[in-house]
């Protein structure tokens, strides 16, 4: 199959798997024109590893930018614009992504990213401390006290049971060093929104009690972005790729592809292409004529 537009990486959440968390997600994209790209992280899904055992978020962002980049280099694709894509912990993912590589990106969609820690929910200095202690004899312990995922982000009981059959879905409690590098790369995050400047859209559930709204609201009100477009949806939860209903979902994914279109290279008849609403840098990433448009899925 031969993609007309851009290159788009993808990135999940915690605890979840590409084969079936993002499937609906790449489909969508796919029948729109998108290649569209994702991986496991480690101990996530299909990927080696103890279960959801994060021993360092670099990690993960290493993983995934040598995966993206190596996607890139690709005869195939390297001439291509390229987005990113992450919901949940994947919107973090995304966004240090991009720290590391300001210009090698067009643009990025967020879908309920975990970028701030609501201050109601956020530990004092002292409880940090603590648990960085503890987490240093025993990492990998079971115990850190949060909502139930699966029953409070994802709003259609058909999609609740749908993660819990899957053997890949990680059902537990977060692991003492998960949830800490979680914690800081939030915390991290949080006091370095300003340096976002990739154009970016961010999409939240006005219902989410997994990563509050207000977040987003933060991250769109900071970032010093050039384009920043927040989309909010009433009555809807956390997941808004995967969690929603079939119809919600149709709504969320059509204002993506809107806002993924109005922002990647168009084709005339005669095949030749000309990028539109781009920076310089960014400018710089896309030939002359380009033909295709890449997304990597978080």
């Amino acid at each position: 199959m031969q993609f007309g537009k851009i290159s788009l990486p993808a990135s999940t959440g915690y605890g979840a798997e590409c084969s079936v968390f993002m499937k609906g997600t790449a489909m969508r994209l796919a029948q729109a024109g998108f290649a569209v790209f994702g991986l496991d992280y480690v101990g996530h899904g299909k990927s080696d590893g103890l279960r959801c055992y994060i021993e360092r978020f670099s990690d993960i962002v290493d993983d995934c930018a040598s995966y993206f980049k190596m996607v890139r280099e690709q005869a195939e694709y390297k001439d291509k614009a390229r987005f990113l894509l992450g919901e949940s912990m994947g919107g973090a993912v995304a966004l240090l992504i991009h720290r590391r590589q300001p210009n090698d990106w067009n643009g990025a969609v967020l879908v309920s990213p975990m970028v701030k820690i609501a201050e109601e929910l956020k530990p004092s200095s002292i409880m940090i401390s603590i648990l960085s202690k503890f987490s240093t004899f025993f990492p990998t312990w079971k115990i850190v006290p949060i909502r139930e995922i699966i029953e409070t982000g994802f709003k259609d009981p058909l999609k609740r049971q749908e993660m819990r059959s899957n053997p890949y879905t990680y059902q537990e409690k977060p692991r003492l060093r998960t949830g800490l590098e979680m914690l800081n790369a939030s915390l991290d995050l949080e006091e370095r929104l300003s340096e976002v400047t990739v154009p970016f859209m961010v999409l939240h559930g006005e219902a989410d009690v997994v990563t509050d709204i207000e977040i987003s609201k933060s991250l769109h009100d900071a970032a010093n972005s050039f384009d920043k477009t927040l989309k909010t949806y009433p009555g809807m939860w956390h997941s808004l790729l995967f969690g929603e209903t079939e119809d919600n979902i149709d709504l969320v994914m059509s204002d993506v592809v809107l806002w993924l279109n109005k922002r990647s290279p168009s084709t005339d008849s005669s095949g030749s292409s000309s990028p539109t609403l781009f920076t310089q840098s960014h400018l710089s990433l896309i030939n002359q004529h380009p033909k295709k448009v890449e997304i990597y899925s978080l």
